[in-house]
C-alpha cells in the first residue's frame, strides 16, 4: 500500500506541476523552497546535529497555534532545539515573526521516504509534533523505524475528512498505528478517529489549543493596544469599521455589496480588505474600485493622515489579528463560499461581534458553540450578510452583547495547552525521567 500511495502522490505532483511552475513564474512562488520540500536543507541549518522536537505547522493559523507551546517547550526541554516546519509561504513568514522561542524554520518535505529521510538527518527529531490534521504516512513510517516519538495535536477530523478517510480505512488504520499520541480537539473526532483504527488508549481529548495561542489584550476594552492600532492606521476613535478578514474568490463582492449598504448610513465608515491568499491582493483591489469605491492598499496607506479611501486592502501578512480590535463588526471568511471558514477566535478575543456564512466545518465546533451561546451570528447568503453587518453598526447593544460573549467563551476554553503538554511530557519525559499519566485516555461509552 505504501508503494501505491507513493506513485499516486508522485502522479499528483506530475499533474499539478504546471500550476506550480504558473505560480513560480507569476507570483515567484515555491522557487526558493524546491530543495528544502525535497529534502536538501543547509547544513548550516543544524550544523552541531543537535537532537530536536520538530512541529510540524502548515499555514498562518497552525503556526500561531504553535505559539502556546513553543515557549514552554523550551522551558521543558532545554537540551532539545526546536524547529518548526510549514507547508506555505505565509505560513514560513509569519512563524519566523512571531515565534521567537523556535531556533529554526523550514519548508515541510514531499512525503516521499528519501526526502523525508534526509531533512530527519539534519533535523534529528527526538520528537515529531503533527499540528491538527497533518498526517503523513511515508515520513510517520521512517520516524517509526527510527525510533523517533509522533504526536498529533490539536487534532480534529472533520465530516469531510472523515468520510474521505474511510475509503482507504484498511491504510489510514496502518498509518495510525504509527502515531504514538492523538491530542484531539473534541470528542466527535475523538470518535471519528477510533472508527478509522487509532487505539483508544492513545488518544487524549484536550480542547483546541487556538484558545490558548491567542495574543491576550490589555484587560481594558479601549486600552493602549487599541490606541496604537488607531495611530498606526491613522484611525479616529470614533470611524465605523468593517472588517472582513481571510476572505476568499466570490466574497469581496458580497462584503461590498453589504458595505455600500453601511456607507448609506454612515458616510464616513471603513471596509478593511484582507484576502486570504496574498495573490488575490491586486484582484481584491479591482473589485473594490470597480464597485465605485475609493481604494487604497495598506502598504500605500499615507504615513500623516486618516485614509480619505472607503476601502483598505490588506496587503500585509500578520497584522489582521490585531486590526480586529479596531473594528465595529467583523466577517470571517471562507465561510459564504464553501471553504470551510477560518479561525474566529480572534476578533472574538477582543470582544468584537462575529458575522460568518454557512460553510464553517473546518471549525464546526468552534462555530456551533459560538452560536448556541448567542456569540456570533451566521448568514446563509449575501442578502444576510447585508442584514447583518447594517444591524450591528446600527445596533449597539446587539454588538455589545454578541463581542461579551464571543470573549467569554474564549476565556472559559483556555486550558487545552496544559493537558497538550502533560500528554507530551508522558511521551517523551525531559531528561530521561518518567512522565506521569494525568491525563486518562479516551474511552467510547456505548
Amino acid at each position: 500500500m505504501y508503494v501505491v500511495y507513493s506513485l499516486l502522490t508522485l502522479v499528483v505532483f506530475v499533474v499539478v506541476s504546471p500550476y506550480f511552475l504558473y505560480q513560480a513564474i507569476r507570483y515567484k512562488k515555491y522557487i526558493g523552497s524546491l530543495r528544502q520540500r525535497l529534502g536538501f536543507l543547509p547544513i548550516s541549518f543544524n550544523i552541531d546535529a543537535d537532537e530536536s522536537i520538530w512541529i510540524h505547522a502548515v499555514s498562518v493559523g497552525e503556526a500561531l497555534t504553535a505559539r502556546a507551546l513553543a515557549a514552554d517547550l523550551k522551558a521543558r526541554y532545554p537540551r532539545l532545539r526546536l524547529f518548526l516546519s510549514t507547508t506555505t509561504i505565509a505560513g514560513q513568514q509569519v512563524a519566523r515573526r512571531s515565534l521567537s522561542s523556535i531556533d529554526g524554520v523550514f519548508y515541510f518535505p514531499f512525503d516521499w521516504s528519501f526526502a523525508s529521510t534526509r531533512t530527519l538527518n539534519l533535523v534529528r527529531p527526538k520528537l515529531f509534533v503533527m499540528m491538527e490534521t497533518e498526517i503523513w504516512p511515508n515520513l510517520l513510517r521512517v520516524c517509526r523505524r527510527r525510533g523517533v516519538k509522533t504526536a498529533l495535536i490539536n487534532g480534529r477530523i472533520s465530516a469531510r475528512s472523515y468520510a474521505r478517510y474511510r475509503l482507504i480505512k484498511p491504510f489510514f488504520a496502518r498509518v495510525l498505528a504509527d502515531v504514538d499520541r492523538f491530542c484531539m480537539h473534541s470528542d466527535e473526532s475523538a470518535r471519528r478517529l477510533v472508527d478509522l483504527g487509532a487505539d483508544p488508549a492513545r488518544i487524549t481529548v484536550t480542547g483546541s489549543l487556538k484558545f490558548d495561542s491567542l495574543e491576550w489584550p490589555a484587560p481594558a476594552a479601549h486600552g493602549k493596544p487599541r490606541e496604537r492600532v488607531l495611530r498606526f492606521f491613522r484611525l479616529s476613535p470614533n470611524r465605523t469599521v468593517i472588517v472582513a478578514g481571510s476572505t476568499m474568490k466570490g466574497e469581496e463582492s458580497a462584503v461590498l455589496d453589504a458595505f455600500r449598504r453601511v456607507k448609506a448610513l454612515a458616510p464616513s465608515a471603513l471596509c478593511v480588505v484582507a484576502p486570504r491568499h496574498p495573490e488575490r491582493f491586486g484582484e481584491a483591489e479591482r473589485l473594490a474600485r470597480d464597485a465605485g469605491f475609493i481604494t487604497v492598499r495598506r502598504s500605500e496607506l499615507p504615513i500623516d493622515a486618516e485614509p480619505r479611501a472607503d476601502v483598505v486592502v490588506l496587503d500585509s501578512i500578520g497584522e489582521l489579528a490585531q486590526l480586529y480590535q479596531v473594528a465595529t463588526a467583523v466577517f470571517v471568511g471562507g465561510s459564504l463560499v464553501d471553504h470551510g471558514g477560518h479561525n474566529i477566535l480572534e476578533p472574538a478575543v477582543f470582544g468584537k461581534p462575529i458575522v460568518f456564512g454557512p460553510h464553517m466545518h473546518n471549525f464546526k465546533e468552534i462555530a456551533d458553540t459560538f452560536l448556541s451561546n448567542d456569540a456570533a451570528l451566521q448568514v446563509q447568503s449575501d442578502r444576510e450578510l447585508d442584514d447583518a453587518l447594517l444591524t450591528l453598526v446600527t445596533d449597539p447593544v446587539r454588538r455589545a452583547r454578541l463581542g461579551a460573549a464571543a470573549r467569554a467563551l474564549v476565556e472559559a476554553n483556555r486550558g487545552a495547552k496544559t493537558k497538550t503538554l502533560e500528554v507530551i511530557v508522558e511521551l517523551l519525559p525531559p531528561d530521561g525521567r518518567r512522565g506521569r499519566a494525568t491525563v486518562r485516555p479516551f474511552r467510547l461509552v456505548h
